[in-house]
């Protein structure tokens, strides 16, 4: 299984870690994925999810259905 948000599609990002002498050597940001089992009122069933925490607080501030139609998608294929 790869570490994408199943909602955003948000993935790990390229960058460098930096030494104090300032030697520079390549790490990755993983995103901060979790799995959830949530609520979908409008399919009224629980949705199985690997999400990331930003698209958590977003859900829980317009709902799971609102922010999937927002984003084009179909939570029934999940």
């Amino acid at each position: 299984m790869s570490r994408v948000c199943q909602l955003t599609g948000t993935k790990a990002n390229n960058g460098m870690s930096v030494s104090h002498s300032h030697i520079r050597t390549k790490k990755l940001q993983q995103a901060n994925l979790q799995k959830r089992r949530l609520w979908w009122a409008e399919g009224n069933k629980w949705v199985n999810l690997r999400i990331t925490t930003r698209a958590l607080k977003t859900i829980q501030k317009k709902g799971l259905g609102n922010y999937a139609k927002s984003l084009g998608i179909d939570l029934k294929s999940i």
